[in-house]
């Protein structure tokens, strides 16, 4: 409970402002004491715990660096985010219109360039008139509001108890030092300076700081152009940006406005005239705010999370995570990415006419991830929920790109929903796995449907005595239960055959290809251990995944097949500075060779085939490119990795909400069609194709290397011809008996979309 007023030093009543007049009199007289003497005025003001401070008052002021906005920009310089707490524009005095510099002083300080920092007459004239009438003046003079808004800045900044002028919490003790601070300002800054600090740092309305700032939003001018009714209202707001809000309280601001106007009419800072037309004008306001962090991004927003995330999770920007948010959010941080926004807008494009949130079902999430191979330069991230924090349908702050946590830690969040399972996209890995063991592309392999038993053995070198045993029966199947045939490994890959993928695992170590996939950059996604994991070793796993898998860590996969066995980290940072002029360390391109050239080179061959003759068909845009699409089993995740030599791009269209048989995507409305049938050729494969023949000419396509032939192998030899007819006739029956039963090895089989 608070503590009750007493009545003979409540100020509203006549005796109280006596009072009040002696108490402030007599803590002048122990103020100059201090200043002159402070030894004896710490001697003689020990009963006062409210004067203590004397003893370890500071003999100036410093100011530490004024809070300013970060942004983060593309790599074409244009923004994609300005983030702030403090939303502030530092300028210099001389881009201060005269007319903001007359009405500031005349309603708050007009003998400024007079006084020492504190103003006793001032002070005096105030108290006579608050005795003598119904006023309430304040005498803090334009230096002691600069003191106090710097201490409430550095308190902020160090995240110390913060006492606003005018709190009740507010002792004469409090007044006192920030008197005595005045003084010391005005010996080590100049008029000019003082002025100019406190046009930077005075609030105006909410997170406004700054009269530049101010100009900007209320006016959308430049604080050197203001007029005279823009420059009153300004000034009147800063006695109480709530009370005298331009936008939460208009009656009283244009009130406040006029008082201004007249108080630089009385002190001759402007004319009667000038004054008569200003006071007739309304407030004129042109709103303009800055949007505010990610949620208020111009661009890209998402993209813009996983790099406040990057920056927040590097020591390299702070020793402690407070000290990286307070870096970010207050240090003017310019942070240059390798967005390319021709790229994200065609990727935002396609991704919302794909799976707009407007007449997509909440559930079903479509997201779109392109990188550089051979640089890992991340250049688009778009999704298709809107980046709100704010409950409803279509809304959404997780981002479908990428990780859980960065590398694998929990101390790192990425924001992101830890990926989904990859379905057949994960083929080209076993394919690879195939060639380093010295295979070949052209070898044949029985692709009958087979049954695998409990109890079945796998060669897994990785696990526990080498082996991974089936602990059900399994019999797996391949899409639409057709295409049971002898085939080569080149054409199991195009057709997504299941049964030829177990093929080659039969003659393969289950760790193998799950190994190259993780040197490849695809990992656990929702890895915790503190460093990422490979996806699980299993059978299934061979063209499902084993896991999940961020659309981002699936993009640094293929592109390791399109970089020829390189794998390149993926980056978003190039440089960071900050308006101190400090410069950050940001993690440099990195690539490495992780897999064979020839063998990469051989995987390329592959999917060039899932776009020429399997379920990539109608993908197809005329130049050189490859491609694996994916679905898993409950048709709750299917996907499109599309690649040329230059770029790279996930496309995931899935259930984000349910991952497994309560997620399946059929019959849910996914951009206003309900799909009798799902699968990545058919939504996420478009998309991908929608979004890549929107910017022909963002990307390179050069020709992908031939693989050597040590590599593709002997084609099989082909069917005998059939015999002669023998004299006794029957010739048709006896060449359809030597016909292709099975219609070639492989064949040209469009129609066949995925597993």
């Amino acid at each position: 409970m608070a503590a009750r007023k007493s009545p003979l030093f409540d100020t509203a009543t006549t005796l109280g402002k006596i009072v009040a007049f002696f108490g402030v009199s007599a803590l002048c007289g122990v103020l100059a004491a201090g200043l002159l003497v402070p030894a004896a005025a710490a001697a003689g003001t020990a009963a006062s715990g409210s004067l203590q401070f004397f003893d370890d008052l500071p003999s100036e002021l410093e100011a530490g660096a004024l809070a300013e906005p970060s942004k983060i920009f593309a790599n074409d310089g244009s923004l994609i985010a300005t983030l702030y707490e403090e939303n502030r524009q530092p300028i210099k005095l001389d881009q201060v219109s005269p007319t903001m510099i007359d009405a500031m002083l005349a309603i708050e300080d007009d003998r400024f360039y007079e006084h020492g920092g504190v103003d006793m007459q001032g002070i005096l004239g105030a108290l006579a008139s608050n005795i003598t009438s119904d006023t309430n003046r304040g005498a803090s003079t334009i230096t002691q509001q600069y003191v106090n808004n710097v201490i409430i800045d550095s308190n902020l900044q160090n995240g110390k108890e913060v006492v606003l002028s005018g709190s009740a919490d507010r002792k004469y003790g409090d007044k006192l030092r920030e008197m005595k601070l005045a003084i010391a300002v005005e010996k080590q800054l100049t008029k000019d300076e003082i002025l100019e600090g406190y046009f930077n740092i005075v609030p105006f309305s909410g997170t406004t700081f700054g009269v530049q700032a101010a100009a900007k939003y209320f006016f959308n001018v430049d604080a050197s152009e203001l007029n005279i009714p823009q420059a009153a209202l300004l000034a009147g707001v800063v006695n109480g940006p709530s009370v005298y809000s331009p936008t939460g309280n208009p009656e009283m601001a244009l009130k406040r406005r006029n008082v201004v106007l007249r108080a630089m009419l009385d002190k001759g800072r402007i004319t009667q005239e000038e004054h008569d037309a200003a006071v007739a004008t309304d407030l004129g306001l042109n709103l303009t705010p800055v949007p505010s962090n990610c949620t208020g991004a111009a661009q890209a927003p998402y993209f813009c999370d996983y790099v406040m995330h990057l920056v927040l999770n590097d020591e390299a920007f702070g020793a402690t995570p407070e000290d990286r948010e307070k870096l970010l959010y207050r240090g003017g941080l310019s942070i240059n990415t390798t967005l390319n926004p021709k790229i994200q807008n065609a990727a935002q494009t396609a991704v919302n006419e794909t799976a707009n949130p407007d007449t997509t079902d909440p559930e079903i999430g479509h997201s779109m991830v392109s990188m550089e191979p051979t640089t890992g330069n991340i250049v688009s991230m778009a999704q298709n929920t809107r980046y709100t924090p704010e409950q409803g349908n279509g809304n959404s702050v997780l981002n479908f790109n990428v990780d859980l946590y960065q590398d694998g830690d929990p101390e790192k969040p990425l924001g992101g929903m830890g990926g989904f399972q990859p379905g057949s996209t994960y083929k080209p890995f076993t394919v690879a796995a195939w060639l380093d063991a010295g295979k070949t592309l052209n070898a044949q392999l029985d692709g009958s449907k087979r049954t695998y038993p409990a109890g079945y053995t796998w060669n897994a070198s990785c696990l526990p005595d080498g082996k991974k045993v089936n602990s059900v029966e399994w019999t797996p199947i391949n899409y639409g239960d057709t295409n049971y045939k002898t085939t080569s490994v080149i054409d199991g890959l195009a057709n997504s055959l299941n049964t030829i993928t177990l093929a080659e695992i039969n003659q393969l170590d289950l760790c193998k290809f799950q190994e190259m996939a993780f040197a490849s950059g695809i990992h656990n996604g929702k890895s915790a251990g503190g460093e990422n994991e490979m996806l699980g070793v299993d059978a299934p796993s061979s063209f499902g995944g084993g896991g999940d898998a961020s659309p981002l860590a699936m993009a640094n996969g293929f592109a390791t097949f399109a970089a020829e066995g390189v794998k390149c980290e993926p980056r978003a940072l190039t440089s960071v500075t900050a308006v101190d002029g400090r410069t950050f360390e940001v993690p440099p391109q990195k690539c490495e060779q992780v897999m064979k050239k020839e063998v990469a080179q051989g995987v390329n061959a592959a999917t060039q085939q899932v776009m020429t003759k399997g379920s990539g068909y109608y993908l197809q845009n005329g130049r050189p490119v490859a491609g694996k699409t994916g679905t898993n089993d409950f048709r709750s995740q299917t996907w499109f990795m599309g690649y040329t030599s230059g770029m790279v791009t996930a496309s995931w269209l899935g259930n984000h909400v349910w991952g497994n048989e309560q997620g399946s995507m059929e019959g849910k409305q996914i951009g206003g069609v309900v799909y009798p049938e799902i699968d990545g050729s058919k939504i996420a494969g478009p998309s991908w194709k929608n979004f890549i023949d929107r910017i022909p000419d963002q990307y390179q396509a050069n020709p992908f290397t031939p693989p050597p032939a040590s590599i593709m192998g002997n084609l099989p030899a082909p069917p005998k011809p059939a015999p002669a007819p023998s004299p006794s006739g029957g010739g048709d029956k006896d060449k359809e008996k030597n016909q292709d039963k099975n219609g070639g090895q492989g064949g040209d089989n469009k129609k066949n979309d995925d597993d």
